[in-house]
């Protein structure tokens, strides 16, 4: 059994998010406009998710970490969703995040989307996951519907995950466009928290959308390295990066500060209907870029298989 940890973020209202985050983003963007909102229903396009939204039970799960990646992978860490599940004590939980996919499922390595209405009782698991990979072909990118070809939630060594029972209800809905500043939309949205809110740990998760212009975006090699990974430039060596358009729809968990749980603080991956996806960095058009995003604040934190031996390479 993989030890978890827990701990209770600070909750603000979502009046009062709003409000430090509207502040917040006026210093990185040229137009933001933030409010508090009925979620929308995210079966529908662009979205397509197993689930209406993304209330109720809000709660972050960080399981294993970068050190199971490098400098030198650890191939037995594997995990499944709906064991994360109840982990966080959240049984059906429909999860969104970040994550590495089992290189023992797919034979390589790859990014792993998960979007996933974890399994409770007698309804089984719905797995609306994406998987993006190197193509063999032609060394682009290669996104596909997990479920196209597998049938488990299993993932591997990392991953970010943003849990909730998947109800409609009020969020936080961010529009943000022209980027003005050097911070990624997500760093921004973290930075503003941890200036805010201080040593009362914030943590957040959600979906949003780039609608128009391009990102900055990796996918990792199929083949893990044979050589230890030991600074963050051998890491971005090892990576192969795109520029990809919009539509872009993405999954961020993001934690304001590390209340000692050795976390990674923001980890997005996103997916498009248009065949790419992968790690979002950054967007590559500042003057036209535009985002719209749906958040909630978490409420709780678990840590779930905590490396024991650490270090902060490769973590952006």
């Amino acid at each position: 059994m993989a030890k978890v940890e827990r701990f209770a973020f600070h909750v603000p209202s979502l009046e009062e998010l709003a409000g430090v985050l509207q502040k917040g983003l006026k210093e990185n963007f040229a137009d933001a406009q933030v409010s508090v909102v009925n979620c929308p229903d995210l079966t529908q396009e662009p979205f397509n998710f197993p689930a209406k939204g993304i209330c109720g039970k809000p709660r972050i799960a960080d399981v294993g970490g970068v050190p199971y990646l490098i400098p030198l992978v650890q191939k037995d860490k594997v995990y499944d969703l709906n064991t994360v599940a109840k982990d966080i004590e959240l049984p059906g939980a429909f999860i969104l995040g970040a994550g590495a996919a089992s290189s023992r499922i797919l034979g390589v390595n790859a990014e792993l989307i998960p979007i996933v209405q974890t399994k409770v009782e007698k309804q089984p698991a719905v797995n609306g996951s994406y998987v993006a990979q190197i193509n063999p072909a032609d060394k682009g990118c290669l996104l596909e519907k997990y479920s196209s070809k597998y049938t488990d939630c299993e993932f591997g060594l990392l991953a970010n995950l943003y849990a909730s029972e998947g109800q409609p209800g009020k969020v936080i809905e961010v529009k943000a466009n022209g980027r003005t500043g050097e911070l990624n939309f997500v760093s921004c949205l973290r930075q503003i928290l941890e200036k805010h809110y201080g040593e009362k740990p914030v943590g957040m998760g959600g979906t949003f959308v780039i609608q128009k212009g391009k990102a900055k975006i990796h996918v990792m090699p199929p083949e893990f390295s044979a050589c230890p990974l030991n600074t963050d430039e051998d890491v971005n060596n090892w990576l192969k990066f795109f520029e990809m358009k919009a539509p872009l729809i993405c999954q961020p968990v993001i934690v304001s500060r590390d209340p000692g749980f050795d976390l990674r603080l923001e980890h997005t991956h996103c997916f498009s209907h248009h065949g790419e996806g992968g790690h979002y960095h950054q967007d590559t058009s500042p003057d036209s870029v535009q985002y719209l995003g749906y958040f909630l604040p978490a409420e709780l934190l678990f840590r779930i298989d905590r490396p024991a031996e650490t270090h902060l390479v490769g973590r952006d």
